[in-house]
């Protein structure tokens, strides 16, 4: 049943009218036998009369009836039809059909027309055809083509093109299943099976739909097999398997609207946008504007970079791919793969976007070379608040984090922690270079601590104003402690056992490792250094004044990133100046880190550009 329809008359009648028309022909062959075996009385010869045509006197407004309203010739046959000829005209209301020949029904107000058939209604909707086959009781008309044209109905702009065409004038709905084309000001669809109301312009295609629209910069094509289009309004509604192509994206939707005039798409029941850029946005809901290039999702969002290497995932989400910006947030979790051993993290929100900043470059007066501004730009990822990450290798957790791609450098704000097999490292800031995934440095500009795991109660522990560590295909290859060095030290003795403890500080330190075991180790310009036997230390003497153990707040598998464990919020709240005092402000704790840490600015999401200025002006 068409949507639109108010009755309940089935969409699906047959074909009608062939019958009748194939009951003339009989007629017309086997009379004339029937005269030639019976005698008939001599004045049943006579010529058959001509009766010139006439027009009843009904209501033409009620739009009842069937009315001849003109014919050069009609001739009765007998009692059940009369043949009209040249100019043949009926009307129904407001509708009137047009033909060369017909056959008409007086009894049950039916017709077949034959040769240049046309319907008409009004100066907006036209049917031409080279057959009618019109059933009264029904109100159904059935026509067909030649084989040569097609059938045509035509309204205003809208054309519709069938080998076979069937219109209800009941309901005002016409509909094919033969194969057939509408063409209207925007788009052309063509499927198996259509129907078209010609007064609400609404219009359902099933069975290999294609809509095709070419624009002046961009072609669009859709793929599905049950569509509900509007010619009015340009708004196609998808309710199978569908896929929606243009230059920039690729849609894939069971339950969506896409409006073809604006490119705006509602998609439901778990879509998918997959950009020319090799980025997919999934949702259970989705809005995508492909002018702007943005899309949102709610529930499950799912957002993939093919090129980066990299997955978000949660509750709401958006992508704009002109200006190279994303975020999402509600059980947000961000991957990285382009490594065997996958990143899992998580914070209560992720974005991405671009950043602008402007270079100077200067003249060179030696090469004759005047100076230039240009503008350069590169890609971040923010992670705040409440961070936490796992790496099979690396593990940690701060309040927020920032990547910048230009220089692939990670920073790591708030009380941040990072665990890698038994080590542990924490300051006020960790900043980590990567080349590839692969850690080439990691720096601790103030406060730095680093202590492992020995045994039992033993730990190897070194602290200083500054550090920095060099990594070698992801091995520590050389440290730099500097400031106030104070370290713990327990070296293993020949036979693997641990005798003795030795207090160390210095001004400087570097230290050589290879396949993770200390080679070499200097102090300078001088140092402290007490020895102690273990049986003979005291316990005071185990651990540094900063050291702190975190153990139970490292995540322990991907999912356990989005566990918040006791203790992790009094330590992001903290005082990070004073060991183990708490900051002032009670409660729950900013949701981006004090201005002088701050990450960067949320960038608006319509737009997703923040420059380096504007950003220097938010810290």
């Amino acid at each position: 049943m068409f949507r639109t329809a108010n009755n309940t008359r089935t969409r699906r009648k047959g074909r009608p009218g062939r019958l009748s028309a194939m009951a003339v022909l009989l007629s017309a062959v086997i009379a004339p036998l029937i005269s030639l075996a019976i005698p008939v009385p001599q004045e049943r010869h006579r010529p058959r009369p001509v009766i010139k045509p006439t027009i009843p006197d009904a209501d033409r407004a009620s739009g009842q009836r069937v009315i001849v309203e003109h014919a050069d010739e009609m001739a009765q046959t007998n009692d059940s039809f009369v043949v009209l000829t040249g100019n043949v005209k009926f009307s129904k209301g407001a509708m009137l059909m047009f033909c060369d020949s017909a056959h008409y029904f007086p009894g049950t107000e039916s017709m077949d027309a034959f040769s240049n058939v046309r319907m008409e209604q009004g100066d907006t909707l036209f049917i031409f055809a080279d057959e009618l086959n019109y059933r009264g009781p029904e109100e159904i008309a059935y026509l067909y083509s030649n084989g040569t044209d097609s059938v045509r109905l035509i309204n205003r702009d809208v054309m519709l093109k069938t080998p076979v065409f069937v219109y209800d004038l009941g309901i005002d709905l016409g509909y094919y299943n033969t194969g057939g084309a509408l063409t209207d000001a925007r788009n052309r669809l063509t499927s198996i099976e259509g129907e078209y109301v010609p007064s609400t312009k609404e219009a359902n295609f099933y069975g290999r739909v294609h809509l095709n629209s070419r624009g002046d910069k961009d072609t669009l094509d859709i793929y599905t097999d049950t569509l509900y289009y509007n010619t009015d309004t340009h708004i196609a509604e998808l309710y199978s398997q569908s896929e929606v192509i243009n230059s920039q994206a690729t849609i894939y939707t069971t339950n969506g609207r896409y409006n073809t005039h604006t490119n705006i798409a509602d998609l439901f029941d778990r879509s998918m946008v997959r950009t020319s850029g090799g980025t997919t946005l999934e949702g259970d809901t989705l809005f995508y504007d492909r002018n702007a290039g943005y899309g949102e999702a709610w529930g499950n969002m799912v957002m993939e970079d093919s090129v980066r290497k990299s997955r978000l995932e949660g509750d709401y989400g958006y992508y704009n791919e002109l200006t190279d910006s994303s975020y999402v947030t509600g059980h947000a979790l961000a991957m990285e793969y382009s490594r065997p051993d996958t990143l899992y993290l998580h914070g209560k929100q992720i974005q991405s976007f671009r950043v602008f900043d402007t270079v100077r470059i200067e003249a060179d007066t030696l090469a004759n070379t005047p100076g230039y501004t240009r503008i350069d730009t590169t890609h971040v990822m923010v992670a705040y608040p409440r961070v936490r990450f796992f790496r099979n290798d690396m593990q940690g957790l701060c309040d927020s984090m920032r990547f910048e791609e230009r220089d692939t450098t990670l920073h790591m704000f708030v009380h941040p922690i990072v665990w890698s097999g038994e080590r542990q490292i924490f300051g006020n800031v960790i900043d980590v270079h990567f080349n590839d995934s692969t850690i080439v440095w990691a720096k601790l500009p103030r406060n730095a601590f680093t202590a492992e795991h020995v045994e039992e109660e033993f730990y190897q522990q070194l602290s200083g104003k500054e550090m920095t560590a060099y990594f070698d295909n992801g091995e520590i290859s050389h440290l730099d402690v500097s400031g106030n060095v104070m370290a713990v030290f327990l070296p293993m003795e020949d036979d693997s056992t641990y005798n003795k403890i030795f207090n160390i500080e210095s001004s400087f330190l570097s230290a050589d490792f290879e396949k993770r075991e200390l080679v070499k180790m200097k102090f300078w310009p001088e140092n402290t250094t007490v020895g102690t036997p273990l049986f003979l230390a005291k316990r005071s003497i185990f651990y540094l004044p900063q050291f702190k153990w975190y153990g139970h707040l490292r995540p322990t598998g991907p999912m356990d990133v989005f566990n918040f464990p006791e203790g992790m919020e009094e330590l992001l709240n903290s005082d990070q100046s004073v060991p183990g005092a708490t900051r002032k402000t009670k409660g729950t704790p900013p949701a981006s880190p004090p201005p002088a840490q701050q990450p960067a600015i949320v960038p608006d999401k319509a737009s997703g550009n923040v420059t380096k200025e504007a950003a220097d002006n938010e810290h």
